[in-house]
């Protein structure tokens, strides 16, 4: 199979979808690799290095896109691509598409095949290709968390550990899952006080045992969060609907509630977002203020650290890329549910039904597409 990996063109997106480690195990099993000039340069990954892992060099994007099978990106294609999109074309990336109508009805009228790392699961019922990005997301929230209650990013000027003699902020965490419990690591690390709400009492009891009495945890419901999120100083949303979504977990009203200089940082917000105000920001220009609340939401902010991401994205992604490439689509979904649950398009069918409820499609099952 031919397969091709552009360079990103999201703002301040420095990863690309595959590493050299990666190129050499495609290129092993006979097929062909061809990654865009520089694509990885910023993740630390010359164009020597790929072309020393078996790769060709291409210069053009629309060349790279026009030669390939199947293009393995990072981030969902942008308008500037849809373009290059054919029938049959299998694009392997985040896609995120429930937050994304006009790519659903690019993909769909193409009817190009659209395998999303966020819906593909493992064997526990997890998604093992959102994980590595979610943990990294996570302990950049309490980071950047931090970073904007400071004066300087345009919050109350609140130090998140405090010192002997002051209060601590208190953070208050929505979703207790990957994203959530990595931002609590952080946050508890750098002194914080932390709340995680969530509705699974299993994880609650995880989360417990893992941070003993330096955390709390709440049964999320319009209470709890409502009295949480008055007393917070910083909120971060951490909650998942896989291919669906995201619900608006705080509103307008709950931010009216919290001291000017307050910050939320939204995960979720390429899914839409779970905080009724956040709307997608760069890196360029990451926060805003809405209501006297800083808010922080970047839609990719693993790609400030796109030299681990773009390693923990390829060992994670590799094994399902390898099997579409060695079986095509058809045959690596009948054989594996777990990949077959990535697809989110086919043939100009949504065979993703929280995606198809996102946007009022008609479903079809990926069974009867195939």
């Amino acid at each position: 199979m031919r397969i091709g990996v552009p360079k990103e063109i999201k703002t301040h997106e420095y990863r690309v979808g595959i590493n050299p480690t990666g190129v050499k195990q495609l290129v092993a099993a006979g097929h062909t690799v061809t990654v865009q000039s520089g694509a990885g340069v910023s993740s630390g990954f010359s164009d020597e290095t790929f072309v020393a892992a078996g790769a060709q060099i291409g210069t053009d994007a629309a060349k790279v896109w026009s030669d390939s099978d199947m293009v393995i990106k990072v981030k969902e294609p942008l308008p500037e691509e849809f373009g290059y999109f054919r029938e049959g074309l299998i694009l392997y990336t985040y896609l995120h598409l429930a937050a994304f109508p006009e790519l659903t009805r690019e993909l769909l009228g193409n009817k190009v095949t659209g395998v999303a790392y966020e819906t593909i699961t493992d064997d526990k019922g997890a998604l093992p290709l959102l994980r590595p990005m979610s943990e990294i997301a996570g302990r950049m929230a309490s980071q950047v968390g931090a970073a904007s209650l400071e004066r300087f990013g345009g919050g109350k000027g609140l130090l998140l550990g405090g010192i002997p003699g002051t209060r601590r902020a208190q953070v208050v965490i929505l979703g207790g899952g990957i994203v959530g419990t990595a931002a609590a690591r952080i946050a508890i690390g750098l002194g914080a006080r932390v709340t995680v709400l969530d509705i699974n009492a299993d994880r609650m009891h995880y989360l417990e045992d893992v941070f003993g009495n330096a955390i709390e945890t709440l049964y999320s419901n319009p209470d709890t969060i409502n009295a949480s999120v008055a007393e917070a100083d910083m909120v971060v949303g951490a909650v998942l609907v896989p291919g669906g979504a995201a619900p608006k977990l705080v509103t307008r009203q709950h931010l009216q509630s919290m001291e000017d200089g307050s910050v939320v940082v939204d995960v979720a917000v390429d899914q839409g977002g779970c905080i009724e105000t956040c709307k997608p920001t760069t890196h360029d220009n990451p926060t805003f203020v809405e209501e006297g609340v800083v808010h922080y939401c970047v839609a990719n902010m693993p790609g400030a650290v796109p030299q681990t991401s773009t390693i923990a994205l390829t060992n994670a992604t590799i094994p399902h890329a390898l099997a579409i490439a060695n079986h095509g689509v058809a045959a690596a979904a009948k054989a594996s549910i777990h990949l077959a649950r990535g697809i989110n398009t086919l043939a100009g069918a949504c065979v993703c039904e929280p995606v198809a409820q996102a946007h009022g499609l008609e479903y079809t099952a990926l069974d009867s597409a195939l």
